[in-house]
């Protein structure tokens, strides 16, 4: 068997092609091949066909808009339901403490938090078409939406009028504050939800493309020092204002270490408590992930045991520790949206749903493609859409796909959609049935479980060594994203991180790679003469290939390489011509000067003999010294033109050069016009320029840009380089054998 493995594998190393065809160019391409007839169909023909309607396409619509009526009726029950069964339980009990806790993010009572983890994740069961994400309240989001919510409604604006110490005004004070700050986040939840609706059903699923990876990673480890800077007051039972905007953070820790004296110890005690729990556990899990049928659900267990501790020490009265309190009974009646509030808060609705989709289709897509099949950016788009404006006439705030749930629910046992509904029923349960239970819950308890499932994000500091070993640029936008995100705020931040990236990318294009390209010997490949010893280039040619599109921005670079690359410079050449010309013409100006002096010296002479020998001298001296004609008693110089032009004129020992377009993908008008200006500038110094491996795409930019007229011909694109070369060799030969015939 092992033998059989070697000889295979000597055949494959061993095995050649042989090819036996003509060369090719365009022209002779564009002859012999036929193209295939296409009707071009007007703006209304289009808009007819769009909007044609048959049971077949409205199936398919219909399909689409609601993916479950797909993928429910041919559900195997015996096969998945008890997974999701397992493992919509097992969301469900992590889906209830972090949605109290991030409702603390959000700057809204905690019972909010669990709205917003039952109307939009039930939602999602129907228009999603991820079979594992769980969707709800996530940290980064819930952090913008709180940074919105206090910038809105700050603390200063509320409190006039209630400086009083009673302790009705008071609890009417932080009713007040709480009810606007909810009406911001209802609205961010709506706005938010239209705009990714808009962007759904004009298929703009592609934005998040610009959210590269290493832009995420530095945002959302930001925001988590963001939202672990915001949990320390909780974490403490200080009392501080929360800040937002530029340098909140820097705001945050000076107001939270100004009050450090108050520190409450039993909330500290109960929240350090409480994290050292969370993280053994969380250690547990990862250790004995194999062994275990399902992952501990520390989270509830801690809220459990914090609300028991709670109530039975009375630590709200004994002790001033502060509780998650009153949590009405009950769903509420649905309301709608403030949406005078939509002016002001229209950019941050922007980013929150952009930031959202991102985090939701990049954690879709793994699952996807770890458990073979497909999704939909679109309709991922229209469903997150549908959760967070619908859920908002239910009081939700914006909401996304939670990274450490959504694995919790793949690795328990997920198969369907049918897991979060699950989890998003044991949420309601709590809501309609025993939400009462959790009021003596400690706050330091939600800011514990907070800290600690920041852990996975600030595990992405990591990312900077990775990245200095494998891109700078990478690490630069990573970098920027995260100090931008850290002192500017989540919003400006992003905006700030988006701008870099793109310029990040006209900076690859303005700053590509050129290479002179050379053939591996017997074969038709080309490859980097400075990178390979075997490589070896063709006597009278040079071959060129730039890593980038040619457009207005780079098409001045891509010229100045082209010139150094190959060591010619037409203008150059054409300069040194012109002042050797000159320095010609001046010399032979000077030399007729002195030679009419000299027959004018000869012919008033009045000896004959004398006569004679200066015709005599003049005759020898007339011998050419080095293409140049000598006169010593008058220190003339004079010569032939020819000769003279042979011994001055600069020469280039390049005939061809060829320009590699494989690596090209588009061509503007400045690119044509420079594209045309090398061929002709080179075409005067005598150095034929050709393109190679040009695609239909830019041959057809090309056209419309009226690139091809009687100079510039079809017949200088060629199929490939290697097209080129041998064109190019043949022609050398003929010229050659041309200027030997003469």
């Amino acid at each position: 068997m092992e033998d059989a493995q070697e000889s295979g594998g000597c055949l494959e190393q061993n095995q050649k092609y042989c090819v036996e065809r003509p060369i090719y160019n365009q022209e002779i391409l564009q002859r012999q091949l036929h193209k295939r007839e296409r009707t071009p169909q007007s703006l209304r023909q289009k808009i007819e066909h769009s909007c044609r309607c048959s049971s077949k396409k409205a199936k398919s619509h219909l399909y689409s808009f609601l993916p479950i009526l797909k993928w429910l009726p041919h559900y195997p029950v015996r096969e998945y339901l008890l997974g999701d069964i397992i493992s919509g339980i097992s969301t469900g009990v992590m889906q209830l403490p972090q949605g109290l806790a991030y409702a603390l993010l959000a700057a809204v009572p905690p019972v909010f938090g669990l709205y917003s983890s039952f109307y939009p994740v039930f939602l999602y069961t129907f228009f999603g078409t991820s079979k594992h994400i769980s969707i709800g309240t996530f940290a980064v989001i819930s952090m913008m939406v709180g940074g919105v919510a206090v910038r809105q409604v700050p603390d200063e604006v509320i409190s006039v009028g209630y400086n009083s110490t009673n302790t009705t005004d008071a609890s009417d004070y932080y009713s007040l504050r709480d009810d606007k700050r909810v009406q911001v986040a209802v609205t961010l939840a709506f706005l938010s939800g239209i705009i990714q609706l808009c962007l759904g059903f004009l298929r703009f699923g592609f934005v998040a493309i610009y959210l590269t990876e290493p832009l995420v990673r530095g945002f959302t480890t930001a925001a988590a020092v963001h939202v672990f800077t915001s949990q320390l007051k909780y974490l403490l039972g200080v009392k501080t204002s929360r800040y937002s905007g530029p340098l909140s953070v820097v705001y945050s820790l000076a107001a939270v270490f100004s009050k450090i004296t108050t520190t409450n110890i039993a909330a500290l005690i109960v929240g350090l408590t409480c994290i050292v729990l969370l993280l053994i556990g969380k250690e547990i899990n990862l250790r004995f992930k194999k062994k275990l049928p399902v992952p501990i659900p520390m989270e509830i267990i801690v809220v459990i045991i914090g609300t028991g501790v709670s109530a039975g020490m009375n630590l709200t009265e004994s002790y001033g520790v502060d509780v998650v309190g009153k949590i009405p009974q009950g769903l509420s009646a649905p309301a709608v949206p403030e949406i005078q509030l939509i002016p002001a808060i229209f950019i941050d609705a922007v980013a929150i749903a952009i930031v959202g989709f991102s985090m939701a289709v990049s954690m879709a897509k793994i699952f996807a493609l770890k458990h073979g099949y497909t999704i939909d950016g679109n309709q991922e788009l229209i469903a997150l859409g549908i959760c967070n404006s619908v859920g908002s006439f239910f009081q939700s705030f914006p909401i996304t796909c939670s990274m450490s749930r959504s694995l919790v629910q793949e690795s328990t046992g997920g198969k369907t959609q049918i897991a979060g509904a699950l989890s998003s029923v044991m949420v309601l349960l709590v809501i309609v049935a025993i939400g009462y239970l959790f009021e003596p819950l400690p706050q330091t308890v939600l800011a514990a479980i907070v800290m600690v499932n920041l852990k996975g994000m600030f595990k992405q500091f990591g990312d900077v060594a990775h990245f200095w070993r494998t891109s700078k640029i990478e690490l630069a936008i990573w970098v920027v994203a995260f100090v931008a995100s850290l002192f500017l705020g989540l919003d400006y931040g992003l905006l700030t991180a988006v701008a870099f990236a793109m310029i990040t990318v006209i900076y690859r294009t303005q700053r590509p790679q050129y290479r002179i390209l050379g053939q591996i010997p017997d074969t038709d490949i080309y490859c980097d003469v400075e990178e390979y010893e075997e490589v070896k280039e063709y006597p009278g040619i040079k071959i060129f290939q730039a890593n980038t599109s040619l457009y207005f921005a780079n098409s001045e670079s891509y010229t100045n390489a082209l010139k150094k690359k190959t060591g010619v410079d037409p203008c150059a050449i054409l300069a040194a011509r012109k002042k050797a010309q000159k320095k010609h013409a001046r010399e032979v100006k000077k030399a007729n000067k002195v030679k009419k002096k000299a027959v004018l010296k000869l012919v008033n002479s009045s000896t004959s003999d004398v006569e004679a020998s200066v015709k005599h001298e003049i005759a020898n001296d007339g011998l050419p010294v080095n293409g140049k004609f000598a006169y010593v008693d008058a220190g003339v110089q004079d010569g032939s033109p020819d000769e003279l032009e042979h011994f001055v004129e600069p020469k280039t020992n390049i005939h061809s050069l060829i320009l590699d377009f494989t690596p090209v993908n588009f061509v503007d008008s400045v690119g044509a016009k420079t594209l045309k200006s090398v061929i002709k500038e080179y075409k005067e110094v005598g150095v034929c320029v050709c393109i190679a491996s040009c695609s239909g795409p830019v041959m057809n930019e090309l056209t419309r840009l009226n690139f091809f007229d009687n100079t510039v011909t079809r017949e200088l694109l060629f199929h490939s380089i290697h097209d080129a070369v041998l064109a190019c060799q043949v022609k050398d030969r003929s010229a050659s054998q041309t200027a030997l015939d003469h």
